[in-house]
């Protein structure tokens, strides 16, 4: 209990830190300087460049009369506007909805229920016994999420068109009934359908490797539903509806435990 109380409570005052230093960091002289200066170049080269396809446009116009409504059809994304967070939302909103139901499932039963497990082929004094649940669930799905998310290195199927991405993050949700139906202990409602530990380790593979998977894939899409210029106000919607996700699971996990 200690343990994790220190774990934890350190994880409190890093994040507590944070938002000290993110409230108080604007304050700061040095802040202010380099900000102001950044957006004073920013200007000077946004007045150069709107200044450069004024000067492309005319030359255009001299040599083709017609060419105009073409050449102005570059500059209608150069207002210098920031994109509209609603906006950029509508474009990639089933990638959002996908990265937090994808975490709303893992974190609704890992590791709320699958901690839970208790291992049929080995006696209470044996040693496997007592290692089932560190290797068979924490050591595991560890080792397993990893490798999905590093599959996307080398293979993002299906693509980021595909309907068939969002159906396997839908299907996903068929891993909390069975999990529930393992050897989980104490438990008051439902019965043990799936008793041997290798039904419980092949589901733990499968469910810690798509969490990887599909999760990478959508976080990775994301950003590719937009334009470039609205690429970094989607990976803050895309990291936003992740933790919207781990939030949810945690939720639902209190839930989740009690339905066993």
């Amino acid at each position: 209990e200690e343990s994790a109380f220190g774990y934890f409570i350190t994880a409190c005052v890093v994040i507590l830190l944070a938002i000290v230093a993110y409230i108080a960091l604007p304050k700061l002289e040095f802040f202010c300087y380099h900000v102001t200066k950044e957006k004073t170049c920013q200007s000077n080269e946004a007045n150069a460049e709107h200044e450069t396809k004024i000067n492309l446009m005319n030359k255009g116009e001299e040599e083709n009369p017609n060419g105009r409504e073409g050449v102005l059809s570059t500059t209608d994304n150069s207002d210098g506007k920031e994109p509209s967070v609603i906006f950029i939302f509508k474009k990639l909103w089933p990638m959002a909805l996908s990265v937090c139901f994808v975490f709303t499932v893992t974190i609704g039963v890992f590791p709320a229920v699958t901690a839970d497990a208790r291992s049929t082929i080995a006696a209470d004094t044996s040693a496997w016994s007592g290692y089932f649940i560190p290797v068979s669930c924490f050591l595991l799905f560890n080792l397993c999420d990893w490798a999905g998310r590093s599959l996307t290195a080398v293979c993002m199927w299906p693509g980021k068109d595909s309907i068939l991405l969002h159906i396997l993050v839908i299907a996903r949700i068929i891993f909390i009934p069975l999990f529930m139906l393992c050897n989980i202990h104490p438990r008051q409602y439902l019965p043990v359908f799936f008793s041997h530990d290798s039904y419980y380790i092949v589901v733990m593979i499968v469910f810690a490797f798509s969490n990887g998977y599909l999760a990478s894939l959508c976080m990775c899409f994301g950003p590719k539903k937009v334009l470039a210029h609205e690429a970094e106000t989607a990976g803050a919607i895309m990291a936003f509806f992740l933790s919207l996700g781990l939030a949810l699971g945690a939720a639902f996990s209190f839930l989740f435990r009690e339905l066993v």
